[in-house]
């Protein structure tokens, strides 16, 4: 079998009845190569007067891709960066030893409805790299490789594939890709990384006789060339890389060390992570 495992995502609330379609970590899988945390959000139109409000948050140990397919999201941070997101763009945090950000939509899309659609994911540090500066990296969609296989349409976001190399820089080798495909077309998934996976954000898929259908993601068996083939239109993420080893994670803290963990708990608690200028709105630690 090509497939070790098949995900159904299940839905998350984030706040203010917007929901999310949560796919890793499952039970299943815990990562995807260095891949911790897959949400997939939209398609969906808020209602003129209404937009995202994610509060300032902190993270750890990990860093943050955001990826849109239709709207707009501001991103702010307590390392002084302000930079709005489009389709086809990347938003790559790094949270480093800790960084707080808030992602929000901006006054004049909020005004007229926003229609959003796109990811959301963490890529888990190297143990040797989990406690960097943290900084932040944006790569409009016109600097990332985009070709044409076989029928489909291939935006590679982060490392090398079909002979393209994307210019986001990270610390282990990663690999993440958007896919658009018309109905019938077919390519190869090469066994390029160790883990790899595809999500199905719209449409369905075949892969090697099996049907995956949207919100599912299909864990691949590692060393195996697959046929990803599209039954209808298709919008599929393509990602994988080198697996980082066991993570700790609680809340939006990803560690190596349990105690780490218990060291951000506290901090933030005590609002010892920063602030993002201007606002002075925060998400409280949970109660868990």
């Amino acid at each position: 079998m090509p497939i070790q495992h098949l995900i159904r995502g299940h839905p998350k609330d984030l706040a203010d009845g917007f929901t999310v379609n949560r796919v890793l970590p499952a039970a299943a899988a815990r990562s995807v190569g260095p891949f911790v945390f897959v949400d997939h959000f939209g398609p969906v139109r808020l209602p003129a007067g209404k937009g995202l409000d994610v509060r300032p948050h902190p993270h750890i140990g990990l860093a943050t891709v955001t990826y849109l397919f239709e709207g707009e999201i501001v991103h702010r941070d307590s390392a002084g960066f302000v930079q709005p997101i489009r389709p086809g763009d990347v938003n790559w945090m790094t949270a480093g030893r800790g960084i707080v950000h808030s992602e929000r939509t901006a006054p004049e899309e909020r005004a007229r409805g926003p229609r959003m659609h796109g990811m959301q994911i963490w890529v888990g540090l190297p143990a040797e790299h989990e406690e960097i500066a943290p900084s932040f990296m944006h790569h409009p969609a016109a600097t990332l490789p985009r070709l044409e296989v076989a029928g489909a349409s291939i935006h590679v976001i982060i490392g090398r594939a079909y002979g393209a190399q994307s210019p986001v820089a990270t610390l282990s080798p990663t690999l993440y890709c958007a896919l658009e495909l018309g109905a019938g077309a077919q390519i190869p998934i090469e066994p390029d990384h160790e883990e790899r996976a595809l999500y199905v954000a719209s449409g369905a898929i075949d892969i090697d006789g099996t049907r995956v259908d949207s919100g599912t993601l299909a864990v691949l068996e590692p060393g195996a060339t697959v046929r990803c083939g599209a039954l209808v239109d298709a919008k599929v993420m393509l990602l994988g890389g080198t697996p980082l080893g066991h993570r700790y994670m609680w809340w939006n803290f990803v560690s190596s060390r349990k105690e780490r963990i218990e060291q951000a708990k506290t901090d933030w608690s005590a609002q010892r992570m920063g602030q993002v200028p201007g606002e002075t709105e925060f998400i409280p630690l949970p109660v868990k």
